[in-house]
């Protein structure tokens, strides 16, 4: 079941991100161009993605184990450190220049095109060479 339920949420949340515009490189270059010809629109999706998540953690701070029965992961680390600033700094950096993140680059999957995959590969070489070096 729980196979089942991550299926179908991967799928609701990659056709989002495709319906949202998140997986169209220029339009996150424009949302990210705020000194040039700045394109506000992915701000509805920030909201369409933080006030449900507000919710969802009130409601998951009142239960025990998920929906699904299992525990909750522990609350993350809020400390800032050198690894944080640089990892949001090549994210940023990567974003801008690739006009994908992770979630929405392997959404790009599903339809094609050279930029997508090249992300995809790059991501995951980069993710291999992290571990190396940690």
């Amino acid at each position: 079941m729980r196979v089942l339920v991550s299926l179908l949420s991967g799928v609701i949340f990659g056709l989002g991100l495709m319906v949202s515009g998140m997986t169209d490189t220029q339009k996150v270059r424009g949302f990210l161009d705020v000194f040039g010809a700045w394109d506000p629109t992915l701000i509805f999706v920030l909201g369409g993605a933080v006030l449900p998540m507000v919710v969802a953690w009130r409601v998951a701070a009142k239960r025990k184990t998920s929906p699904m029965g299992e525990a909750y992961p522990g609350k993350p680390s809020t400390r800032l450190d050198g690894k944080l600033v640089l990892g949001a700094l090549l994210f940023g950096v990567g974003w801008g220049l690739g006009g994908f993140c992770p979630g929405p680059a392997m959404a790009s999957l599903s339809y094609g095109g050279w930029g997508g995959l090249v992300f995809v590969v790059a991501m995951f070489a980069g993710m291999a060479i992290e571990r190396r070096l940690a």
